[in-house]
């Protein structure tokens, strides 16, 4: 085959212990998955609608790289999340099934242009330019689910300079690795390569440029970086 143009290189996640890279597919993320946030951002957590949004695949940063710090925003904010990267996909996967499609897991950060997402939300249109923006989903190297098995209930927390911003035990998720999976698959085909973004505690906060984070997800996977 004979391209127009030259292909884009494939967005990939190295993986922990290996020398493979994990190619990404597409970013599905869920909102309001724990009530705390939920709560902070003066919403509800309603677990008959599931709220999901995506980033473009090309938005990771990975191997606790710089993150440029985005244009038309003058409010950025972290929001730390356990990522889940899919082996295998389908449509209208039962819950029962679900983690056997589970390759591996990371942590990640949902970066949100917090102001533009605001505006969105009072005009009633969509958050697109608030969540799918270059560099806005740094992630961690993955560990494989062979290996550390599914984890249901381990600490997720994010520092910014320092200082403790947000802390939660993932057994706090409204909806749980495999009810998101089997969520999303009524409404996608999910596909191997596929990254979930599982939703963020309370605690999500402005980053300015200078600011080091660093991101931990308790037993599986850690990550850090830098807003230049």
């Amino acid at each position: 085959m004979t391209y127009a143009i030259a292909p884009h290189a494939i967005p990939a996640i190295p993986v922990t212990g290996t020398d493979m890279r994990f190619p990404v597919h597409r970013i599905y993320c869920i909102g309001r998955n724990y009530a705390d946030h939920a709560r902070e951002m003066g919403a509800t957590a309603d677990r008959a609608n599931p709220i999901f949004f995506s980033k473009p695949a090309d938005a990771i940063v990975i191997d606790d790289g710089d993150v440029p710090y985005p244009p038309a925003t003058s409010d950025l904010h972290h929001e730390v999340e356990m990522v889940v990267a899919l082996a295998t996909g389908g449509r209208d996967i039962p819950v029962a099934r679900a983690l056997d499609h589970v390759y591996g897991y990371a942590v990640g950060l949902d970066l949100t242009r917090r102001d533009l997402q605001a505006i969105a939300k009072a005009k009633g249109n969509p958050w697109d330019a608030a969540k799918g923006f270059d560099h806005s989903a740094p992630v961690s190297a993955l560990r494989l689910a062979s290996e550390i098995g599914h984890p249901t209930s381990n600490r997720l927390s994010l520092t910014v300079n320092g200082e403790m911003r947000q802390q939660t035990d993932t057994g706090s998720m409204i909806f749980s690795v495999a009810e998101i999976i089997h969520e999303l698959s009524r409404l996608y085909e999910l596909q191997s390569g596929d990254l979930i973004f599982t939703g963020t505690p309370a605690g999500v906060a402005v980053l300015k440029r200078g600011d080091r984070f660093h991101a931990e997800l308790a037993g599986v996977a850690m990550l850090e970086g830098k807003l230049v």
